[in-house]
């Protein structure tokens, strides 16, 4: 049987180009040479998105002389660094309610050094002339639905416990702090542990501080082997290789180098959809002064901010995740999940009625069982990795290059002590456990946004097991 489609929806999709927004641009930097010979470095980077940019520049920070090579398969930033809604959270724990599930013991140090992470990523773009349109706008949760409520006030209680000045409000003070849209019921102002980005730009800024520092970068140049090469390593590409002392593997979602991380990760694809630049009547239509950042508290949530050109991204909702870990180009686009996003953007801002989408585009989440970053080691030390952000590595990818790049180096600093980093998730089981496992979290996450909150048999036993996702 065939399932009615919204005529707004499908209007407004009309135009809509299927490439991320960020990096739809011409001013874009052409592409680098490939790897076409053997080449020497003291450090190896496999990966240049955010992780593997900020692990570079980490590297050449610490000690000039460092020989450095970024080795990109496609070019920097194309992935989930340019496909991503912007948000640059100082949580380092996917949120605070995550972080007081997991890391209860450690979590005023990690609250502390996620706050001078996300500074430090300010003054660092400051001082390398990065103009990535960083904007510290702060982020407001907000209800939609009476069951939501409460659970917001629990955090704002939370929240003052651990001496963060969030501030709960009630419907209209919530649409007078971020949109005006009639489905808040209350919401919860963050107003300065978060900021925006524009993501491309993030990407393409850090790529060229890296050159200016000495960092080579090959695009278009896959990593395709890992193997000891005396007392170094060889990574070895398409049309060459690289020898070196360290290792350090950035390819979050995609499969590691290591096999031995494999299993603790999975691809999750998420959907994205931005406007057409709003016109000035618009723009009155639905407030917003504040540019703050804004997510909703369902399961299934959205997240929704302002660009400069006065545009709407909207995403979220229909997280993804295909068969045997699937990461096809094919998978970056999903009508049907437009479809979605746009009926669900027109409920939540009516008066914007008519409005056409100009970009929309998908992309791949690196997720984990416990929703933050993880970090390990291969061949005795000589290789490192860290993945596993879940959605929320902008700022989170600054602290966690570092901490990579520390472990590398056997240096002993407060972050690597952390039980945080130096423990791991659970595994996923493997296929077809593994799809039928996270095909009934999803199902039943929507029937609990469906039914007041309320979470079934199943996403009660995943929280008893440590395994519960709700946000």
């Amino acid at each position: 049987m065939a399932t009615s489609v919204d005529p707004r929806a499908a209007a407004s999709l009309a135009d809509a180009q299927p490439r991320s927004f960020w990096l739809d641009d011409p001013a874009a930097p052409p592409a680098a040479a490939a790897l076409t010979a053997t080449t020497r470095a003291d450090l190896v980077v496999v990966g240049g998105g955010y992780t593997g940019l900020w692990t570079a520049l980490h590297a050449k920070a610490g000690d000039p002389a460092r020989d450095v090579v970024v080795l990109e398969a496609a070019t920097c930033g194309w992935a989930a660094s340019g496909r991503n809604g912007g948000f640059c959270n100082a949580s380092l724990t996917h949120g605070l309610p995550n972080g007081v599930e997991r890391f209860a013991d450690e979590l005023p140090t990690l609250l502390r050094l996620g706050r001078e992470n996300l500074d430090g990523m300010e003054k660092d773009l400051a001082r390398l002339g990065i103009d990535a349109q960083f904007e510290r706008t702060g982020e407001l949760d907000v209800a939609t639905q009476a069951w939501q409520v409460e659970e917001l006030a629990e955090v704002a209680a939370t929240a003052a416990a651990y001496g963060l000045d969030w501030r709960y409000l009630d419907g209209d003070a919530t649409r007078a702090a971020g949109a005006a849209s009639p489905s808040y019921l209350a919401g919860l102002l963050d107003a300065d542990g978060s900021a925006l980005v524009h993501p491309g730009l993030l990407a393409w800024g850090l790529r060229t501080a890296c050159l200016a520092a000495g960092v080579r970068i090959y695009e278009n140049t896959p990593a395709r082997s890992l193997e000891r090469d005396g007392a170094g390593m060889r990574v070895t590409t398409p049309y060459g290789a690289v020898r070196a002392a360290k290792v350090a593997l950035a390819t979050n979602a995609f499969p590691s180098l290591l096999r031995r991380v494999r299993p603790y990760l999975v691809p999750v694809w998420d959907y994205v959809l931005v406007t057409e630049p709003l016109s000035p009547a618009q723009r009155e239509a639905i407030g917003w002064s504040s540019r703050v950042g804004i997510g909703d508290a369902g399961n299934q949530f959205h997240y929704y901010r302002l660009t400069a050109d006065h545009r709407i991204l909207w995403g979220g909702y229909d997280a993804v995740y295909y068969y045997g870990s699937a990461m096809g180009a094919d998978k970056a686009s999903r009508p049907s999940t437009y479809l979605a996003l746009a009926g669900q953007f027109f409920d939540t801002f009516p008066q914007l009625e008519g409005l056409r989408f100009s970009h929309a585009w998908g992309g791949a989440i690196d997720t984990c069982t416990r929703f933050t970053a993880f970090w390990g080691s291969g061949y005795d030390g000589r290789v490192g990795y860290v993945a596993g952000y879940t959605g929320l590595g902008v700022a989170a990818t600054r602290f966690g290059a570092q901490v990579l790049l520390d472990r590398l180096d056997g240096a002993d600093t407060e972050a690597t002590r952390l039980r945080m980093v130096a423990s791991k998730p659970l595994p996923f089981p493997p296929e077809p456990l593994r799809w039928t496992g996270i095909t009934a979290t999803r199902v039943s996450l929507a029937r609990a946004d469906a039914d007041g909150g309320r979470r079934n048999l199943w996403l009660r036993a995943l929280d008893r097991v440590g395994l519960g996702f709700d946000s």
